[in-house]
């Protein structure tokens, strides 16, 4: 019998590598946009005409998403193979 590919302590391994990875993404997200928010718009002006408040509720809505599904598919995943096994 083969020996199993990804063992539960490397999964959850990988899932809290991913996890913390994708936060730490995401906290450069919202660092660039707090402090860099007037070269964001004007560089994504280029491209899209938006207006400021719709630029914010973009990004706002993105970042909310973005951490919704780290929480979904990363967190809650580690922290069940966490407590269960």
């Amino acid at each position: 019998m083969n020996a199993p590919l990804l063992t539960l302590e490397a999964l959850r391994a990988l899932l809290g590598w991913c996890a913390l990875g994708n936060l730490a993404l995401l906290l450069v997200w919202f660092a660039l946009f707090l402090l860099a928010h007037d070269a964001m718009y004007v560089w994504h002006g280029r491209w899209f005409k938006l207006s400021r408040e719709r630029f914010d509720a973009i990004h706002y809505a993105g970042m909310a998403f973005y951490k919704i599904l780290i929480w979904l598919l990363l967190i809650i995943p580690y922290l069940v193979l966490r407590l269960a096994f």
